[in-house]
């Protein structure tokens, strides 16, 4: 089994007595407008994607007990103000939920949480690193968090990624291709113009008044199923490395 809801309580029960180490992989996004060709819930299908992934690559460890959580879809996505769709939470809510998820798990000896996100708004992203200090400090164990706009990640992704011109653009719908292309309007996308805006850069507060009319950003148009698995591949390498860093 690869979901940890599919278990029974007397499997989850014996989950911490295993000679294989459980780590429980947290898928975490937003729900927010990713252009007129792409799904609200891209964030969360690419960090579902990953978890899917590495779960597979990890089955035969004999060492490993890799299972997925119940996806937290919703996010802080001020970003998205003005487009139909978005469905953003406060920063205390998402801190609030992240934690006390961690801390059940915690409590019954699942102390192995990494939380695995696609979302990087920098309010969103920032409610994370604070997520891992306070399980830390409350519990005294180190959870994982895949960040990936972090120098070290970013490097072995694409160069759209690295330039901050991301939002639904070819990196991110390269990936909803390669999982989910019926939910790409693959006729709307081939015709989207390029739409340069940095995300990265310190003055964005939403996607409208930097410019992204559409609410996306980068070259949609250029994004295919291919690119989109060979960045789950590179996306997969970094997750099991910290999987293992954080056993």
């Amino acid at each position: 089994m690869t979901y940890f809801a599919d278990l029974s309580s007397r499997q989850v029960a014996a989950l911490a007595s295993s000679e294989r180490v459980p780590v429980l992989l947290l898928p975490v996004g937003a729900v927010e407008p990713h252009g007129p060709h792409a799904p609200l819930g891209t964030d969360p299908l690419i960090s579902r994607g990953m978890c899917e992934r590495a779960a597979a690559r990890l089955a035969g460890d004999p060492g490993l007990r890799v299972l997925i959580l119940p996806e937290v879809p919703y996010g802080v996505t001020r970003f998205a103000a003005g487009f139909a769709g978005g469905i953003s939470i406060g920063e205390e809510t998402l801190h609030a939920l992240l934690t006390e998820i961690c801390g059940a798990l915690a409590d019954q000896g699942l102390p192995r949480v990494m939380l695995v996100n696609n979302h990087f708004e920098p309010a969103h992203l920032a409610v994370l690193r604070r997520v891992v200090e306070t399980v830390h400090a409350a519990h005294g164990t180190k959870i994982g968090f895949v960040d990936l706009v972090r120098r070290r990640y970013a490097a072995r992704l694409t160069d759209e990624f690295r330039s901050g011109e991301c939002h639904a653009g070819q990196y991110e719908t390269s990936l909803v291709l390669a999982d989910r292309p019926d939910l790409v309007d693959a006729v709307v996308q081939r015709g989207l113009p390029a739409v340069h805006v940095d995300l990265a850069r310190g003055d964005v507060t939403d996607f409208a008044s930097a410019g992204m009319t559409e609410a996306y950003c980068g070259t949609p148009a250029q994004a295919s199923a291919e690119e989109g698995e060979k960045t789950f591949s590179v996306l997969t390498d970094i997750l099991v490395e910290a999987i293992r860093e954080l056993v």
